[in-house]
Parts: structure tokens; C-alpha cells; sequence
């Protein structure tokens, strides 16, 4: 397992459904393990379909990169056909789980199941990402109270300890697959408000070190700056992470910042 170093910003790239081939998924793989060397300052999280676990996990040697799924069963084990566990994917050498995206939760999953999906992840000692965020937004602010709901569901039954294995991915749906991502200045604001659902869930002084990405139209031209003026601790990344020249270029960017 990588070790965190205090500081070190993500960058998590979920390949969703893509790519279509071992090919592929081997040459984005070897392009991230040359460019992983060379990173100081930054954590590289893949995510791929389950199918490629193997081209992920079989070729890390000794890069800085630590590999996950995108999604998880909550039961340990028995009769739910097509399903993984937690201590499967953890066997495996996975350290890393998604839970919540929104293309889940447009499938159906609700909160409640994105609670024991987390709880199942950290019983397991695996590092989740948890995603939320809002489906359309207003001038009067109605969008707020709804996050902050789906915030504290989501959490729901985690306890102070459990923070350490915690992230939080702020992807406003109204962004995912946009032309251009939230503006710098909207994502400090919302970072601002997670971090303060956070501080009335737990502990301020650990709920303000539980990292906050983002995720919504990230590419390596806009990557900078949401994480500068953005205030956030690192980038969830869809379709731009199976994109070895921009993905490889994306993290450049961001471990030059200072």
C-alpha cells in the first residue's frame, strides 16, 4: 500500500465503463507508472472497471499509485450474483473503494445503501471516496439543505475514527460531462459549506482533515486552478483518465502546485 504523505494532493482517475480492451488498459496503466515516478507532491488513485483489475494491479512495481474499485457490495458474502466485497477487492491488494457516484445514484442506489456501503469499505480498512453532490442548482440557495441531507445520510453510523479513511468527492451533477467545470469560486464555497456539514457531524479539528475533491469536467487545463481557488485537496476524474495525454499532462500540472 502507498503511504500517504502529509500534504500530498489527489488525483483519482474512475474509468467507469472504458476502456474496451486489456490493450488499452495496459497502455494507459504503463503511462501512469512512468509519470508516477516523478511525482512529489501528489497521490494517483485508479479506478477501473473490475474486468481490469488485473492489468492495474499486476504491473505497479514500485510506482506511487495505489489502485481501487468503483463500487462495492455491503454483505461480506453469499448469494448476490455479480456482486464483489470489500475483503475481496481488498485481497486483491485494492485500497481504495468509490461510493456514491452519481451514476450510481441515478441508478437507484440511495443514500441509506451508500451509508452501508462505506461502512462495509472501512471495516475492511479501505480508504473511500464517498460522492456527493447537488442535481441542478438556484439563485436562492434551495440546493444547500438537500446536500447537506444527502451529506449526513451518506455518513450515517461512521464514527471519529473512521475519518482517517474518509474522502469526500463534491461532483455537482450538473457539471459531470459539461464544457467547462464549476468556477474556482463556487467550488470554495461549497468546500467551505462540506467541511462545515462535517464539523456538525464530527469534531472540527477532524472533520477539517478529511480531504475534499472535485469532480465535474476536470481536465489539465482547468485542473490548476480548481485547486488553487478552489481550495480543494485533490480531483475526481472521469473521462480525461483514459486519456493517457491529458491524464499524464493533468498530473503534471497539479504536482507543480505549489
Amino acid at each position: 500500500m502507498v503511504q500517504k504523505i502529509k500534504k500530498r494532493r489527489y488525483v483519482i482517475g474512475n474509468w467507469k465503463m472504458n476502456p474496451q480492451f486489456p490493450a488499452e488498459a495496459k497502455r494507459i496503466v504503463d503511462e501512469v507508472k512512468k509519470i508516477s515516478k516523478k511525482l512529489v507532491r501528489t497521490s494517483v488513485v485508479l479506478l477501473p472497471p473490475a474486468a481490469f483489475l488485473g492489468q492495474c494491479l499486476g504491473t505497479r512495481g514500485d510506482t506511487i499509485y495505489d489502485v481501487g474499485v468503483q463500487n462495492i457490495f455491503y454483505e461480506e458474502s453469499g448469494s448476490y450474483t455479480g456482486e464483489i466485497s470489500a475483503d475481496m477487492v481488498k485481497n486483491l491488494g485494492c485500497t481504495y473503494v468509490l461510493a456514491g457516484h452519481s451514476e450510481r445514484r441515478k441508478m437507484g442506489e440511495t443514500d441509506v445503501v451508500v451509508a452501508k456501503k462505506l461502512a462495509s469499505a472501512l471495516r475492511a480498512g479501505l480508504t473511500t471516496v464517498v460522492c456527493v453532490g447537488e442535481n441542478e442548482r438556484d439563485s436562492q440557495g434551495a440546493y444547500l439543505e438537500p446536500l447537506r441531507e444527502q451529506i449526513q445520510k451518506s455518513l450515517e453510523g461512521i464514527v471519529r475514527k473512521d475519518l482517517k479513511n474518509l474522502i469526500i468527492a463534491y461532483e455537482p451533477v450538473w457539471a459531470i460531462g459539461a464544457k467547462e467545470a464549476m468556477t474556482s469560486a463556487l467550488i470554495y464555497e461549497m468546500t467551505i459549506f462540506i467541511k462545515k456539514v462535517l464539523s456538525d457531524l464530527f469534531e472540527q479539528e477532524d472533520a477539517v482533515k478529511v480531504p475534499i475533491l472535485y469532480g465535474g469536467s476536470v481536465n489539465f487545463r482547468n485542473a490548476a486552478e480548481i485547486i488553487s481557488q478552489g481550495q480543494v485537496d485533490g480531483l475526481l476524474v472521469g473521462r480525461e483518465s483514459v486519456n493517457p495525454p491529458g491524464f499524464v499532462e493533468l498530473l503534471k500540472v497539479v504536482d507543480e502546485i505549489q
